[in-house]
């Protein structure tokens, strides 16, 4: 008797039918958990000033303003007197923040990460042009000590934010499952 079907042979710890293997589940979690924790952290650094990135006097509480200080000092690239003209503007401010608080969060709950993707990767491209690093030079002729022209940093952050969007990372270790089944996200579901 022929048979026309093949056993799959696979090895232990491997996906089945594009699903994260156990330990490959855990990795994304900590890896949700790291890149939420840098959102949520650059926002309360910058609302209470703990004394790493933001000094007591710039701290958002006491006045300060969480994007004057980055954006004043933009001095490459095209953009440059468009970052000038929205640097320390309450609207600028409020936005940056609500969108470091919202990703922070979101991601370390592991609910809405889909939002948090395109929120956080939009946050991440508009610094990315802010610091231009496809650049040489600055507009006053110094080097821009780019290291490197096209992958930085926020382009890591932002296919970090992707990559948990897209493998469901907030199911393990977060409220992703419990999120899903809510009636309005259910009807929603863009906001997974």
């Amino acid at each position: 008797m022929t048979s026309t079907s093949h056993p799959v042979s696979r090895t232990v710890g491997t996906p089945i039918d594009g699903a994260a293997s156990p330990a490959g589940a855990k990795a994304l979690a900590v890896l949700r958990l790291a890149i939420g924790f840098t959102f949520l952290w650059a926002f309360l650094d910058k609302t209470f000033a703990f004394g790493y990135a933001t000094t007591a006097e710039r701290a958002w509480l006491n006045g300060g303003s969480p994007t004057r200080g980055f954006l004043n000092s933009v001095e490459i690239g095209p953009f440059e007197a468009w970052f000038h003209s929205i640097a320390g503007a309450w609207w600028a401010d409020t936005l940056f923040m609500l969108g470091l608080l919202g990703v922070g969060v979101a991601v370390m709950l592991g609910v809405g990460l889909r939002v948090s993707a395109v929120a956080g990767t939009l946050m991440m491209a508009l610094m990315w042009l802010a610091e231009f690093p496809l650049a040489t030079l600055t507009n006053a002729g110094e080097p821009s000590g780019s290291t490197n022209p096209l992958v930085d940093y926020h382009v890591i952050y932002a296919l970090v934010l992707i990559a948990v969007a897209a493998t469901a990372a907030g199911n393990t270790w977060g409220l992703g499952k419990a999120w899903q089944r809510l009636p309005f996200v259910d009807r929603h579901r863009w906001l997974v």
